[in-house]
Order: C-alpha cells, then sequence, then structure tokens
C-alpha cells in the first residue's frame, strides 16, 4: 500500500509538472474521535494542533501533496465513570495526496474541493488520566491509511481550510486486552495559511 501511494505521487506529480505550482505552509486545529466503542464505553472529541505544509500543483485541477504534524485528544469514559475514563494523546505524522478541483477559479478569490488517501504514522501515544484503564500506548497500530475530504477558500495570499479525515484502518492493535475493538479515527480539522507561489489563472 505505501509503494501504492508513493506511485500515485510521482505519477501525479509528472502530469503536472508545468501547470502552476503553490507552497501552502498552515496551522489550525483538529478535533478527533473514534468510532465504535467497547460495550459501555463512550468516546468524545477534544481540541488539539497541527502544523505543515502542502503544494499545489495544476491549474484548475491539481494534484496537493502534504505533510502535517498534528497533536490528537479523544477523550473517552466507561460507563459514565469518573474512575475509568481518561484522554488519549497522540502525535502522529500525516502524509496526504489529494486530488481537487477549483470550483471558484478568480484572481482573488478561489473555492476548492479536494479529496484523497492519507496516511498516519505515529509517533508517540500518551493515555492520561486513566488509573483503572489498561490501555497503553503499546496498544495503538502504529500506522493509519485514511480518506480525506477538504473544502478550500483561498483570498489573495490567504488560505483557509476545513476537512474531515476516516480512518480506514483500525486504531488498536492486535494486543490481547484490545484485537475486539474495532475502533477507527473520524478527524475534523480547520487550517489557516499563506499561498507562495505562482498566482496565473490557467484554466
Amino acid at each position: 500500500m505505501k509503494k501504492l501511494f508513493l506511485s500515485f505521487a510521482v505519477v501525479a506529480l509528472a502530469g503536472t509538472a508545468n501547470a502552476q505550482v503553490q507552497f501552502n505552509p498552515q496551522v489550525g486545529l483538529n478535533y478527533q474521535t473514534l468510532t465504535n466503542p467497547p460495550a459501555g464505553a463512550t468516546y468524545g472529541a477534544r481540541a488539539g494542533f497541527l502544523l505543515g505544509t502542502d503544494f499545489r500543483f495544476g491549474n484548475r485541477a491539481y494534484f496537493q501533496p502534504g505533510v502535517f504534524i498534528g497533536r490528537n485528544n479523544t477523550f473517552f469514559s466507561y460507563n459514565d465513570s469518573t474512575l475509568a475514563q481518561g484522554n488519549i494523546v497522540r502525535t502522529n505524522l500525516k502524509m496526504k495526496a489529494l486530488v481537487g478541483y477549483r470550483i471558484i477559479d478568480t484572481y482573488q478569490f478561489d473555492m476548492r474541493f479536494g479529496i484523497g488517501p492519507t496516511y498516519d504514522v505515529l509517533l508517540s501515544t500518551d493515555v492520561k488520566n486513566s488509573e483503572n484503564i489498561a490501555w497503553n500506548g503499546g496498544d495503538f497500530n502504529k500506522g493509519s491509511w485514511n480518506i480525506d475530504a477538504a473544502l478550500g477558500f483561498d483570498m489573495g495570499h490567504f488560505t483557509l481550510e476545513p476537512g474531515v479525515s476516516f480512518g480506514l484502518s483500525r486504531a488498536f492493535n492486535d494486543n490481547l486486552n484490545v484485537q475486539d475493538i474495532d475502533s477507527r479515527y473520524i478527524s475534523y480539522g480547520l487550517t489557516i495559511g499563506f499561498n507562495f507561489g505562482d498566482d496565473d489563472k490557467n484554466d
């Protein structure tokens, strides 16, 4: 799968070699929760942050690879008990390869939509305030495939992009105490940043 991801990126870059190029450093907030909690448990999204950059190669249609580092926070509770609750705090490196289309494409304002695969590399996990929960950092998968979608707005050199990421991989690994938990990540994010590069508009 990783080789397929890289091959897709190389082919897309080759196809846009002579097109408009933009470089877009961004910072933002994210909210991450999980699906399919175990019996008696609930999950809830908490605020985190992300920082990184992406590139856009293309004109009306474009390819958007990027790399971001994120700090995500998810609250969990068993049977609504204050004695069995805590926070899953994880740091990950997100690599993305979206394709998109500028729905509105003018000199001063763009509105665009992008979708595509992403891969999160888990850098660290800390299960906080959970003395009565057996989970630990070794119970989580080291990587996660996702499908991301984003709606972007460009105003001159400023960019704003709300997006969502749907996890395709299980959050937990095959350790005995978590092997039956089929939870997957869902993340909502909002970034702001700057556009640098070719401002010419060529349909």
